[in-house]
């Protein structure tokens, strides 16, 4: 059963005002090779081996060196209970890198005419899933870790608003999906910390589930999950062994 229900704030400050040399997205598998995939219709999709266990071994390696910052033993009013490490930032460049470099552009929005899919989505079909035209990612970017005895309680994302720094000129966009990249796995040594999603009978809302859905951590695998006032509760089970290590983000839509 889900702990006590919390909402999430808002996205806390930058920790960080210098980009971190980031890692080259090197290897990666081959696009056409990586394919969404249904958990919860319309609320839960994810993308196995988005990256390779190399390449998710040298990123972990390389964030290890961040400064990360441990949460609050105790939280703020409104704030879900969080215990973890935490290194965030505003890149732009880093979140352009992200979606272009790593095919999740062509994951999201297609892979272009002529190309075989194995969703085979059509555009219309993809803009009432993400909830709009996607263009872009969050360019606050979060980098989390969970060690042993550390976990996220029950709560719900928000959708934020913002501007993509676009050419020629910026777009009025607003967040619309989380988008969770996992580093590690038991196959590395990580135990628990799986994302758990559950029925809702909170005033308000609907809940679509019958039943708690658990998506279990693998490397490489990218998790992607509706947020705003459609929102599931959710959590991040405590870490019983190893590190959980997740980059975070958000999938942007424009705004009309």
């Amino acid at each position: 059963m889900p702990r006590k229900q919390h909402s999430t704030a808002k996205p806390a400050p930058p920790k960080a005002n210098v980009s971190p040399d980031w890692p080259v997205f090197k290897p990666l598998l081959p696009t056409s090779d990586i394919y969404l995939e249904t958990v919860v219709e319309s609320q839960i999709v994810v993308a196995r081996n988005f990256w390779t266990g190399t390449l998710c071994k040298n990123y972990v390696a390389f964030l290890k060196s961040l400064p990360l910052t441990t949460t609050p033993g105790k939280p703020k009013k409104g704030e879900a209970l969080r215990v973890n490490d935490r290194f965030q930032i505003v890149d732009e460049t880093f979140a352009n890198r992200l979606w272009v470099e790593t095919g999740l552009r062509e994951l999201v929005c297609g892979r272009g005419e002529g190309e075989e899919e194995e969703d085979a989505m059509t555009a219309e079909q993809r803009t009432e899933l993400w909830g709009g035209k996607p263009i872009g990612l969050n360019p606050s970017i979060r980098i989390y870790r969970y060690s042993k005895g550390q976990y996220f309680d029950c709560h719900y994302d928000e959708s934020n608003v913002l501007t993509i720094n676009t050419k020629p000129k910026p777009i009025p966009a607003k967040t619309t999906w989380t988008i969770l990249l996992y580093l590690t796995s038991p196959a590395t040594g990580c135990e628990g910390g799986q994302t758990v999603f559950y029925p809702d009978d909170s005033p308000g809302k609907e809940s679509t589930l019958g039943k708690e859905i658990v998506v279990e951590l693998e490397t490489g695998m990218l998790l992607l999950h509706k947020h705003g006032d459609d929102c599931m509760l959710h959590e991040g089970r405590e870490v019983t062994e190893g590190e959980k290590w997740v980059i975070r983000t958000d999938l942007c839509i424009e705004r009309n």
